[in-house]
């Protein structure tokens, strides 16, 4: 049994996917790129115009730049192996992957949550909004979605660090924390027992927006313009909660019991929560808000907005 620290991870995904590297390799940095252009964009737009200082902007916002290191933990090292004749990364590189990868899904769930708490109390109790969600309560929501999602994935990352490991084969794009510790010499229940604890805490957060959204229906029901509010701002958000979520989901699902397919099929499936969501949320949101919409398209042809 060998010093963790001198592993030298194999990463196996790409072996029988390599025939149309040059294929590979364009279509990853074009949607790379793609998706780091329509997050800076919405970012820029939000920061640069006084009217879209809201909490609910300023969520979104932090939801774009989560996605931008969501899809950077990924698409670098994708793209230096899709030029590469190995696959590998040193241990150090595959758990600062794995503390990245893991801190962006935790912030994504915590970022969606605190997203339908704003909608709700918006729409539902629009005479206390003003007073609760203040720019200091926002400051606050902020930085305890950051911590706690760094927290939740540093606990997970310490957990795997203390494990010794017998073997280095990773038969994935990249580095996740189930393939890491089935590595394990040693027996792993702790490892699993934490991440129920995890699954327990975001199938809450998940219940918390379920709950909000109930109250959301019935209050866009009994009014024609929290109909409207809730189409603008709440729609665009559920759609980019069930796409996360199924997304990892079904990641989540195929690690543990997919069977053998095709490889390229099996790494698409994989990466499709770090590609699809950060991808597809500053288009959804860019497309459905008025006030975003206006705004960008007025920077882009010098018009005023209506």
């Amino acid at each position: 049994m060998q010093n963790n620290s001198e592993i030298v991870f194999v990463l196996q995904g790409l072996n029988d996917s390599l025939t149309n590297r040059q294929i590979y390799f364009t279509v990853a940095l074009t949607s790379y790129l793609f998706t780091i252009f329509v997050n800076l964009i919405l970012i820029a737009t939000i920061c640069l115009e006084k009217a879209l200082h809201e909490p609910i902007y300023i969520f979104l916002c932090n939801l774009c730049l989560n996605g931008i290191c969501g899809a950077s933990s990924f698409y670098p090292k994708l793209l230096h192996d899709l030029l590469a004749d190995s696959h590998v990364v040193t241990y150090t590189g595959c758990l600062t992957q794995l503390f990245v990868v893991y801190s962006y899904v935790f912030c994504e769930f915590t970022s969606l949550t605190v997203m339908a708490y704003d909608r709700y109390l918006a729409i539902c109790k629009p005479l206390q909004y003003q007073t609760v969600m203040t720019m200091q309560r926002v400051a606050q929501l902020l930085l305890l979605t950051w911590s706690f999602s760094m927290l939740e994935s540093g606990v997970g990352l310490g957990l795997t660090m203390s494990l010794p490991l017998c073997g280095r084969n990773i038969p994935k794009i990249f580095c996740t924390n189930w393939e890491v510790v089935k590595l394990s010499c040693i027996d792993t229940t702790v490892n699993n027992i934490y991440g129920f604890v995890l699954m327990f805490s975001h199938v809450s957060q998940t219940a918390l927006i379920g709950v909000s959204y109930t109250h959301l229906v019935r209050a866009s029901l009994r009014l024609h313009s929290n109909r409207r509010k809730f189409i603008q701002t709440c729609l665009p958000h559920l759609i980019t909660l069930l796409v996360f979520t199924s997304s990892l989901v079904f990641d989540i699902m195929y690690s543990r019991y997919g069977s053998s397919t095709l490889q390229v099929l099996q790494n698409a499936l994989a990466a499709e929560f770090l590609v699809v969501p950060p991808l597809i949320n500053p288009i959804i949101y860019g497309i459905n808000l008025h006030q975003i919409r206006s705004r960008i398209l007025q920077n882009f042809t010098h018009k005023p907005h209506s």
